[in-house]
């Protein structure tokens, strides 16, 4: 199953959510209607009466639930970082000094680049012992990945690799989207149970204080009919979350494993979740509501048909067909009274070293170390390599990554974590390599202080010998320091990154590309908004959008016009056959796409396979794929929210 069936399987479960809610919402307003019925003993009194009364009951009733489905799905706008701080997160600063946290942040970070998706948000949850993590999160831009402070005590780094590549697949395949839409529908559900509870309170002591007898109270009849029909819900809240989950973390692991190359690793941590006291466990009493979306159960086991995960050994044995459930007797029995320490594994399988450094990524298989490409370099990109690559990064895509974090200095590492540093340093990379154009960009900034514009001068001299593939991913590695500025820096960072991709009176593909991730990221970041849409346009009826993105990609890889129209036609012919369109240079250049994003981020998952099937045909319509065209492609499929790993960059091996 390739990422586009995935994303198709994830919408046909949304639908089915959808109806499964509308079923259970029908049972709970009948149970409402008779319960209010009963108490009033309106049954006695008419049909006229008996009629009003279930209509206004079932009015009220829906907008009660609705009211309060809206209000949590109004609540988690802030996407995945608003569900970590509910549960207790605190957030993971990007330029963190501390040897767990800074574990993590260099797993996310290389999971994320090898994946072609942003780095997310990272918090820990320090109040609980439990093994566990989460990912969440509206789209990649809102998305966060939480762990708890077990995760990072008891995991060692390939353990935590594991996991986070785990979460990873949720974040690349849209079902954390599904996970979030499941907690703001199941909310008016719980909600009257919460009614229900109150007015049996109210009604009882009401009650006792004029005749001494609840039972003839309505609002206590009505407040007992609410809890159970309350609790019911909760019962059908836990059945539609495990007919949609449970299968998926089968998925995700085996995509942990596909990217990670190391089975071992997730079934250590599923072993360690088995063979430990703590479990999985969650103490927070919101582990009800985000069960469906962690890593493992969050709680005691329920019966197999309201479980939310498969059975433990059932995971681990599809990981490791050779793994005997009799070995958990004396992994508890050893654990009991010497649990496992991330760090102390490290340090004896040689991840880290004795100072608490890292160790180099390559000291298993020095000779197999990937390093990165000419710049001149040209790659064979097949259609059906490309499709299926798209959300399913493999293990060379993992090595490369950490291969190109190793290739960025340390210094420059440093600065992309600090949010004292971060804007000059994007800034820098924005900056143009030709003299007069440099001028003119720094004088734009000049507008914005001297110091601003003396800053992003010195980072450009700096970047000025970075390789150009390590650029996009050093600011994607700055984004975390980015989001985490107050809201006015990051408003003024908007406006400094427009004056100065503007000032030189062009901008080039990278400068286009750099600035549309930092915008994204940033106007996510300021206007959170929830990403309940509905993928219903079709390539067809996107047909200018369609056209103008191939004649951006066509104008950008062929200077000479007349092969930017062969290449233009090379794509319309594959995804629009039937159309004649003239291919026509677009006079903004790349900027035009701007116009053409709302319409293809909504086309539906097949049609999106079409339309990267299309752009890869106009970029290699004359035989060559660069490795610049590569990552301009690369990039609009992220912003189509189609993320192609770095394994297409095809690196030569060291040796």
């Amino acid at each position: 199953m390739n990422f586009f069936e995935r994303q198709q399987r994830v919408r046909r479960m949304s639908v089915r959510l959808v109806a499964l809610f509308v079923l259970a919402v029908i049972a709970i307003v009948v149970a409402v209607d008779l319960a209010v019925l009963i108490a009033f003993n309106a049954f006695s009194s008419g049909l006229g009466n008996v009629v009003g009364i279930v209509i206004v009951t079932s009015l009220i009733t829906l907008t009660a639930i609705s009211l309060a489905a809206a209000f949590r799905m109004l609540g988690l706008r802030g996407g995945g970082g608003k569900v970590a701080r509910e549960l207790g997160g605190v957030a993971v600063p990007p330029d963190t000094t501390d040897p767990q946290l800074r574990r993590l942040r260099n797993v996310v970070e290389e999971i994320a680049i090898a994946s072609g998706t942003p780095v997310p948000e990272v918090y820990v949850l320090p109040q609980e012992d439990g093994i566990n993590a989460f990912a969440a999160g509206w789209d990649s831009s809102s998305a966060a990945v939480a762990v708890t402070r077990g995760t990072l005590e008891r995991l060692n780094r390939d353990e935590l690799q594991g996991v986070i590549a785990h979460e990873f697949s949720h974040v690349v395949n849209g079902d954390m989207r599904l996970n979030i839409r499941l907690m703001g529908l199941l909310y008016g559900i719980l909600f009257l149970a919460v009614i229900g509870r109150t007015l049996t309170q109210f009604g009882i002591i009401g009650g006792g204080r004029r005749d001494e007898k609840s039972s003839g109270n309505p609002l206590a009849v009505i407040g007992i009919a609410l809890l159970v029909t309350g609790g019911v819900g909760v019962l059908a809240g836990r059945l539609i979350k495990a007919s949609v989950s449970r299968q998926r973390e089968y998925l995700a692991d085996a995509s942990a494993v596909q990217f990670t190359r190391q089975p071992s690793g997730i079934a250590g941590a599923l072993k360690k979740i088995a063979g430990l006291e703590a479990g999985s466990n969650l103490k927070n009493p919101r582990r009800e509501e985000v069960g469906h979306m962690l890593f493992g159960a969050g709680a005691g086991a329920f019966a197999s048909w309201f479980a939310t995960h498969p059975p433990l050994v059932d995971r681990i044995k599809v990981l490791d067909p050779s793994f005997d459930a009799n070995q958990l007797t004396g992994l508890r029995r050893q654990w009991a009274t010497h649990p496992p320490s991330g760090l102390e594994e490290d340090l004896s399988l040689g991840l880290i070293e004795r100072n608490g450094a890292a160790a180099r990524r390559d000291a298993a298989a020095p000779a197999a170390r990937p390093t990165l490409p000419e710049p001149s370099a040209t790659v064979p990109v097949p259609e059906a390599t490309l499709v299926g690559s798209v959300g399913a990064p493999g293990a060379q895509s993992y090595a490369q990554a950490g291969a190109i974090l190793d290739e960025i200095p340390a210094d420059v590492l440093e600065r992309a974590h600090s949010p004292a540093t971060v804007v000059p340093l994007l800034l820098g990379l924005l900056m143009a390599d030709e003299p007069a154009a440099r001028d003119n960009q720094r004088a734009a900034l000049a507008a914005h202080g001297p110091a601003v514009a003396d800053a992003a001068a010195g980072e450009a001299a700096a970047l000025a010998r970075l390789h150009p593939l390590l650029r996009l991913p050093l600011a994607e590695v700055a984004l975390p320091a980015l989001r985490a500025l107050p809201a006015s820096d990051k408003q003024a960072a908007l406006r400094q990154v427009f004056d100065l991709i503007h000032a030189d009176g062009r901008i080039s593909g990278y400068e286009y590309c750099l600035s549309r991730l930092v915008y994204r990221e940033l106007d996510a970041s300021l206007n959170p908004r929830s990403a309940w849409r509905g993928d219903r346009r079709t390539i067809a009826g996107s047909r200018d959008a369609v056209a103008l993105l191939y004649a951006v990609l066509a104008q950008y890889g062929n200077p000479e016009e007349a092969r930017a129209g062969v290449a233009f036609q090379a794509g319309m012919a594959r995804v629009l056959p039937r159309v004649s369109l003239r291919y026509v240079p677009p006079p903004q250049g790349v900027v035009a796409l701007e116009s053409a994003w709302p319409s293809l981020i909504g086309l539906t998952p097949e049609d999106k396979r079409e339309l990267v099937a299309g752009a890869l045909a106009v970029i290699s319509a004359d035989g060559v794929t660069t490795l610049t065209e590569l990552e301009l492609l690369r990039t609009v499929c992220a912003l189509l929210e189609c993320p192609v790993p770095l394994e297409l960059a095809a690196p030569v091996p060291r040796g």
